[in-house]
């Protein structure tokens, strides 16, 4: 007898490899759980699905919890474990540009991707860089079509998660020039969210569970070997760029083998938005974050 669980995500690619992989590579099979995954609707946060009831458990940021607490809201959902520690989005150019640095961007055309957290982040890396935000041109295109701008001759860089920006270099339209995890170092920046009902169930010590081996797994197993795992999930994703992607982001730091989102990498996250004008103030670290269930 098997249990579904209902799995949503904000944004689906490589980069929340910790969770696919639970699904991916049998872990919630292990436990008896059947996973129902999906994306949340175009305007619509995965939050929403888990306070409605119809998501147990969904990929979401702890900022998502910093909206409520500005309103002097407690947050629907609590952020109980980390899949992400960095930012996993990227530079990419025109050219191979191997001593790159920040400031070449000045008075630049920048497809930068205008979403709340990514936004910020991005921010954030040019403050860490010493470039003045103001300093680049920023153009402003939906996230969705900003590939295709970028493909037509738009912007001179192009700010992307993976494997967006590793599968323009397969197609030898840009090349990677830099990493916004590695300017702004360890934070708080993707998670998983559930009710705080639902962490003290025995379905979430199962889920736990599944996603702990996951994300050993997720870093002990040679990138090949995970892309094979979770290609079914990515068939417009050539498998070599799966691969790539898979390979940096095990090397860049973002799946740290710790579960818990940590008070650190916490304080980070406020900093990043507290730059950007998004907090009036630093939230206490309880009010957005919940312990592990055991698993």
């Amino acid at each position: 007898m098997s249990d579904e669980i209902s799995i949503q995500f904000t944004r689906f690619s490589a980069f929340y490899s910790p969770l696919i992989a639970t699904i991916a590579g049998g872990f919630l099979a292990e436990e008896g759980l059947t996973p129902l995954h999906s994306v949340a609707p175009a305007g619509k946060s995965a939050i929403e699905g888990v306070v409605a009831g119809t998501v147990h458990v969904c990929q979401s940021a702890p900022s998502q919890g910093f909206g409520p607490l500005e309103k002097g809201q407690a947050p629907p959902a609590a952020h109980f474990a980390q899949i992400n520690e960095m930012d996993g989005f990227f530079l990419a150019g025109r050219v191979a540009e191997p001593g790159f640095t920040w400031d070449r961007l000045k008075g630049k055309r920048v497809l930068v991707d205008h979403g709340g957290q990514p936004l910020a982040m991005f921010k954030y890396a040019c403050h860490k860089r010493g470039l003045d935000y103001g300093a680049i041109q920023a153009m402003d295109v939906p996230s969705g079509k900003m590939d295709e701008a970028f493909r037509h001759g738009e912007g001179d860089y192009i700010h992307q998660q993976g494997p967006a920006p590793q599968q323009l270099e397969h197609d030898r339209v840009g090349h990677v020039v830099a990493s916004v995890g590695q300017a702004i170092g360890p934070c708080a920046f993707s998670s998983l969210a559930a009710t705080r009902a639902w962490l003290g169930t025995d379905m979430a010590r199962r889920f736990m569970r599944a996603y702990r081996k996951a994300r050993q797994w997720l870093l002990a197993t040679p990138a090949a070997r995970v892309a094979e795992a979770e290609a079914s999930f990515f068939p417009e994703i050539d498998r070599a760029v799966l691969t790539a992607t898979i390979a940096y982001y095990q090397k860049l730091g973002c799946w740290t083998p710790h579960v818990e989102i940590t008070r650190p990498a916490f304080e980070v996250a406020l900093d990043v938005f507290q730059h950007s004008g998004l907090i009036t103030k630093r939230h206490r670290y309880e009010d957005v974050v919940a312990v592990p269930p055991a698993g």
